[in-house]
């Protein structure tokens, strides 16, 4: 039999909608066994908390007042809990715009700086070294991810290697969108996926569903310097993550629906990364794709990433 998922279309109004009666209707829909396993995470950080986090609405059904207060509540906590004057922004996505990025893995030498980028970037636990971007090192001859490993700390490139960055590849069909029982999760406009860390529950169905391996959770609550926090935030990007939620590579969207270049790309010693908007017929990304023999990960599974990757030869 199957069950219907209750849906939220952008600019919505169901009501008033908290993540309190979320959590009642998946645990009806779930049955209280797997709903009790996939929350099991969340039991001890209910008195951390706050009534106005717990009954805030949907992100898609905040109205502008409804999101400045909420905005101005999680910079005070910032200021409270890390010490840091930060500005959280509610970057929309921008018209006509389409974002791709590609990886030239000819010129990619898995120096790893986009890894450390994202990190400073996007505010993660400093203990843990977290970042939204893996660099395998796969031996020549297979794009098979399973042979890959993160894990080498040899002098690169090493002989008969190759270095494949992966990360979110904001598909559009994305499996960890489909899964999420409360639509913490969704596709935006500009083909980012996104995640609202105030709706997740933290069961973790997304991160399971993700073909790619490409969605963190936050089982600590992160640990960051007040001189290490990075104070241009954005609400759906890299804000400080709380703990018990989920979260993914966002396309730097702070930054790039601004009109400036992700992190990691900007990192990037060789050149390796491209990034643009594919709607523009003159963009570098737009030229790549029409002239070099692109390819995506896991194409068999009809997620149509868009992240494409490329051999110069």
């Amino acid at each position: 039999m199957n069950e219907e998922k209750p849906t939220l279309e952008a600019g919505s109004k169901t009501g008033d909608v908290s993540r309190r009666n979320a959590l009642k209707g998946i645990g009806a829909t779930l049955g209280a066994t797997a709903f009790a396993a996939a929350i099991s995470p969340l039991r001890n950080l209910a008195k951390d908390v706050s009534p106005e986090e717990f009954f805030q609405k949907h992100y898609q059904e905040l109205d502008d007042d409804e999101k400045t207060r909420v905005i101005e509540r999680l910079e005070a906590e910032a200021r409270s809990e890390y010490g840091a004057e930060v500005q959280i922004r509610d970057h929309r996505p921008i018209p006509g715009t389409r974002f791709v990025y590609a990886i030239n893995l000819s010129l990619c030498n898995g120096n790893g700086k986009c890894v450390e980028a994202c990190h400073q970037e996007n505010n993660h636990d400093r203990a843990t070294n977290q970042s939204y971007i893996r660099v395998l090192e796969m031996p020549n001859g297979t794009m098979d991810m399973e042979q890959g490993n993160t894990t080498y700390d040899h002098a690169v490139p090493a002989k008969g290697k190759f270095y494949l960055p992966v990360q979110c590849q904001q598909c559009d069909e994305p499996p960890c969108t489909d899964v999420c029982p409360v639509q913490a999760t969704w596709k935006e406009d500009d083909g980012i996926v996104v995640v609202d860390y105030n709706w997740c529950i933290g069961c973790r169905y997304c991160e399971a569903a993700c073909p790619y391996h490409a969605r963190r959770f936050n089982w600590e609550k992160p640990v960051v310097p007040a001189d290490d926090v990075n104070p241009d935030q954005g609400y759906l990007s890299n804000r400080i993550r709380p703990q018990g939620v989920v979260e993914k590579c966002h396309f730097c969207l702070h930054r790039t629906r601004e009109g400036r270049l992700p992190a990691c790309l900007e990192a990037c010693p060789t050149g390796a990364r491209v990034f643009g908007n594919i709607l523009d017929p003159d963009s570098d990304i737009r030229w790549i794709l029409e002239n070099k023999r692109v390819f995506v990960l896991k194409e068999e599974l009809g997620t149509k990433p868009s992240f494409f990757y490329f051999f110069d030869k």
